[in-house]
């Protein structure tokens, strides 16, 4: 008898798939098979109704009463509290809104206004996506503070007694790699410094556990694994802890004990609400929030789960399709160390996303010569793997 084809296994597998079902949740182009989710996420069959009534009736119809009878007001922290179980915290401590680098931008300075006397550094991610290096700097100038880039697989040893916050990314952008958020968040404590995660590539793909592993503060977007849209409100998160002594560096009229007191003085309000800033994005907000339904009754362990099948099965069928040597892996083999992606080094990469694209692969290229695979559990089946690495074959082949 002969051995199983890498389509025979992917059938099996997508048979035996408890996920499988949620592909039919969204709206995805026939004979494509998409594997960009870790950059913008497919599009939730739901969400166009939803807008549609959003912008008809919610706002064509009530206007202005919308704030209060449609629940406008109260959306991210309404929202918040549905991210909150897909990365491990309680209610009433994230709010939604702003985008990733403002919330960046809110925490790492919140943070090193609760540190103690003689912390004069900020330890950044020297790896990180631009935008948080970026910001980190600029927070460092506001606060008279020294940046120190610093490579997370040192980061332990960096942390010390001048340490005032480390920005950390959970899952590395480029190569996949996951990061070990409960240890250097203990370490980083131990150092008596706190720490602000960036979960852009881990949320909506693996479990987090930011209230079970003591984590001071959290930001990410909710475009990738969570499919809320181009460029759908971030989120921030707030320990309960530092809730009472959070200072924002973005002192809105949202985040005030009394919004319409309209009065000149500020006064935070209380808990996470002290993360919002100004008038949010309603139409954005109101899209994620109807995009959040596909995760209603989803186990983020199964997601997990199917996640590291998926780019366990995926670097399988690269190995048998793509001839030796013709493209390397940059992600960790190991389960501890990847996130939901697969990156792989390949000469004239570019061009080779192209093709790959032009056959209906999409997945996305990361100068020089990186592909970038993103496995999004909900709706990327098995078989969208072996067809990846199939046609990736013949392209690179």
């Amino acid at each position: 008898m002969s051995e199983p084809t890498p389509a025979d296994r992917a059938a099996a597998l997508d048979a035996a798939d408890e996920l499988a079902k949620r592909r039919e949740l969204f709206s995805l182009p026939e004979g494509v098979v998409y594997l960009d989710g870790n950059s913008l996420g497919a599009l939730p069959a739901s969400v166009p109704a939803r807008l549609a009534d959003v912008v008809t009736r919610e706002w064509g119809e009530l206007l202005i009463r919308s704030w209060e009878e449609s629940g406008w007001w109260t959306a991210p922290q309404r929202i918040g509290d549905r991210i909150a179980p897909l990365v491990g915290a309680a209610p009433g401590r994230i709010v939604a809104g702003d985008s990733t680098s403002v919330n960046v931008f809110k925490a790492v300075v919140a943070a090193v206004r609760l540190a103690g006397p003689g912390r004069d550094e900020i330890l950044v991610d020297e790896t990180t996506f631009p935008t948080d290096g970026y910001l980190a700097e600029s927070a460092a100038r506001l606060t008279g503070k020294k940046l120190v880039p610093v490579a997370p697989v040192r980061l332990a040893d960096a942390l010390g007694a001048r340490t005032a916050v480390a920005l950390v990314n959970h899952v590395d952008y480029r190569t996949g790699r996951l990061h070990d958020l409960p240890a250097l968040t203990a370490a980083a404590h131990a150092a008596g410094a706190l720490v602000v995660w960036d979960l852009c590539h881990s949320a909506g793909a693996l479990p987090v556990g930011l209230d079970a592993h003591d984590v001071d503060f959290a930001v990410g977007c909710t475009y990738k694994y969570l499919n809320g849209g181009p460029g759908s409100p971030a989120y921030l998160y707030v320990a309960e802890r530092h809730q009472a002594g959070f200072d924002s560096p973005l002192p809105g009229w949202n985040s005030h004990a009394d919004p319409f007191g309209m009065t000149p003085g500020y006064v935070a309000a209380e808990g996470a609400v002290r993360g919002r800033v100004g008038t949010p994005d309603i139409l954005s907000m109101l899209a994620l929030e109807a995009a959040l339904d596909v995760w209603d009754g989803v186990s983020v362990d199964a997601v997990r789960a199917k996640s590291l099948a998926l780019t366990d099965f995926f670097l399988e069928c690269v190995r048998e399709y793509v001839p030796a040597g013709r493209v390397t892996s940059v992600t960790p083999a190991a389960h501890a160390e990847r996130g939901s992606q697969v990156a792989l080094r390949c000469e004239g990469a570019g061009e080779v996303m192209r093709e790959l694209t032009a056959r209906g692969v999409i997945g996305d290229f990361r100068r020089p010569d990186v592909l970038r695979f993103g496995f999004t559990p909900l709706y990327v089946s098995f078989g969208d793997a072996e067809r990846a690495a199939r046609v990736l074959g013949e392209v690179v082949g």
